[in-house]
């Protein structure tokens, strides 16, 4: 007969349930966790802080003299928060500070007639500065910028003469100072990123059509084919990060004088990325295909062999497309052995056995389409 040891593995239950949590509670409290609260993975450029700084103190010069000994304190403010990474980006937030500016002080200056001096006016202006910004549907910026000048204007500008016109003035300087320093000094470019998103996805993207056209030459175990499988679905965070990338960029443009410079480059980017994000969409299920139908006698398929060099090919044609483009960044490409065009005409169907022709005829219609698209980016002009 056994012995019983269900108190003892009972026991040892409990025993890993209170290290898990010990672990969970150690790892919950621990600086790291907290500092990575407060601390970002990049940081900003150096010459964006130059910027600021400049702003920062030419603000606080030009506008001085103009508030006869008060300190220029929202001016600065101002200046700081305008300096965005983009020109566009700092026309918006100079906008919304304006706006929150003049309306808040407007707000103040009615709530003070109609309820008087006493105190506990400013939270009632607070509140109704607040329910305002909602019903007008304004940004964060200004939603917040509402209630704080209000309560201001509220509490200071009884006691300081001209408090609310200098609060307006003092804003929409270092305001207009903040946008022309980041519209004069270097304004910012966002290609870089990009250029590198796009060559990173057009060389991954060849990588898994290599990877698909090695699973059907030679024998493979499944973990290798759900590897190619989760590899293939990266490609869609791929896709999105270089989506937002170009976002990025095309808002770095706006409105920025070295527009006329890099609009070229920005154009290739996307559409490189709109060729490649259909392939994605061919690619990842090609994969998911491969991976569903797969059996070992696919490999003894007379078509077979022609699909792979197909995808091959397509490979080889994908990576020079992308080399051509010259982009910077393009060096994270691998290595093309050829710089000719590989994909010279369209594979020709022959009739799979009855075993596998949805899965040999669902890749060629895919590897159909990425060749018409492949080819079509080769022939664009440049």
């Amino acid at each position: 007969m056994k012995p019983d040891n269900s108190q003892q593995v009972r026991g040892n239950l409990r025993a890993a349930r209170w290290l898990g949590a010990h672990r969970m509670n150690a790892a919950t409290l621990s600086p790291q966790r907290y500092a990575r609260l407060i601390l970002s993975t990049s940081r900003v450029p150096f010459l964006q802080v130059v910027k600021t700084s400049v702003a920062a103190i030419v603000a606080w010069i030009v506008t001085a003299p103009l508030l006869q000994g008060q300190i220029p304190l929202f001016a600065v403010i101002a200046a700081i928060l305008v300096v965005q990474p983009s020109v566009n980006q700092s026309f918006g937030k100079a906008l919304e500070r304006c706006v929150g500016v003049i309306i808040g002080v407007v707000l103040a200056y009615l709530v003070g007639l109609v309820f008087g001096g006493t105190s506990w006016i400013v939270p009632v202006a607070v509140i109704i500065a607040l329910l305002l910004g909602w019903a007008l549907r304004l940004g964060p910026t200004s939603s917040v910028q509402i209630p704080i000048s209000a309560m201001l204007v509220l509490s200071l500008g009884a006691t300081t003469p001209g408090y609310a016109f200098n609060r307006i003035l003092e804003t929409i300087v270092g305001a207009l100072i903040g946008v022309a320093v980041n519209l004069l000094i270097v304004p910012p470019v966002a290609l870089q990123p990009v250029h590198e998103a796009v060559a990173r996805l057009g060389n991954e993207l060849g990588s898994i059509l290599d990877s698909l056209a090695r699973t059907l030459s030679t024998p493979t175990s499944a973990a290798d084919r759900t590897a190619m499988l989760v590899e293939a679905r990266l490609l869609t965070p791929m896709r999105a990060k270089a989506a937002a990338a170009l976002a990025a960029g095309e808002e770095s443009l706006k409105y920025n004088p070295r527009r006329s410079v890099h609009r070229d480059l920005l154009e290739t980017d996307a559409m490189l990325l709109a060729m490649l994000s259909i392939l994605v969409t061919r690619v990842t299920g090609m994969a998911r295909g491969v991976v569903d139908h797969y059996d070992d006698d696919l490999l003894d398929e007379p078509l077979v062999s022609e699909i792979v060099s197909e995808m091959q090919r397509a490979s080889h044609d994908l990576r020079l497309v992308i080399l051509n483009a010259d982009l910077p960044g393009a060096a994270v490409l691998q290595a093309v052995p050829d710089d000719l065009p590989a994909l010279t005409a369209p594979l020709r169907v022959t009739v799979p056995s009855s075993e596998h022709w949805v899965l040999l005829g669902f890749l060629l219609e895919d590897l159909r389409r990425i060749h018409e698209e492949i080819v079509e980016a080769t022939d664009a002009p440049r």
